[in-house]
């Protein structure tokens, strides 16, 4: 892997930004690539539309905004419909299928999967939706060890939540790795 760009999009409150976060932390301080993270929000902080940007590279970052993304998560309906006409041909985009339906063909390979019915089927909470959603990503791309992100999270989260946050995760990664 030379460079990934990665735009994560979804809603206010979903946890895109924190998983954005733990992604290049994971890439810099446990596997020594180096990451920029950057976001924005919709009108409101949570329930307003939120992008947050990520490069993870085996070289320097000279630009931190990512324009043609090869990886789009989309966790909304409009983000969907805002952000896929700007992932590059052939890569990837993962939805969440309760929440965005596929309405134009985009020239990538597609992954719907029912990571939020599945963490609350299996754990029962909505916080960890995030943690899921990377744990897929994961899955799918390798883009970084699931120690890595472990570590992250074990700094990051207060004990009391690292049982159902490494749930969450390897619940991903199942899903992830099950398209492969």
């Amino acid at each position: 892997m030379e460079r990934s760009r990665l735009v994560f999009s979804g809603s206010g409150g979903q946890g895109v930004i924190t998983a954005a976060i733990i992604l290049a932390k994971a890439a810099v301080i446990f596997e020594g690539k180096s990451a920029t993270q950057s976001q924005s929000y919709g009108a409101a902080a949570r329930g307003g539309a939120t992008r947050t940007d990520i490069l993870i590279a085996e070289s320097d970052i000279l630009f931190p905004k990512v324009i043609q993304p090869n990886i789009l998560v989309s966790l909304t309906q409009e983000s969907y419909n805002k952000f896929s006409p700007i992932l590059r041909p052939g890569g990837l985009l993962l939805m969440d299928s309760r929440y965005v339906t596929m309405e134009k063909k985009v020239a990538a390979h597609h992954v719907s999967l029912p990571m939020y019915d599945t963490v609350m089927e299996k754990i029962g909470k909505p916080i960890v939706f995030n943690i899921c959603m990377l744990g897929t990503l994961i899955g799918l791309s390798e883009l970084v060890k699931p120690e890595s992100i472990l570590k992250v999270l074990e700094t990051t989260i207060p004990k009391d939540f690292m049982d159902m946050n490494k749930k969450a995760l390897e619940l991903g990664i199942e899903m992830g790795e099950s398209q492969g």
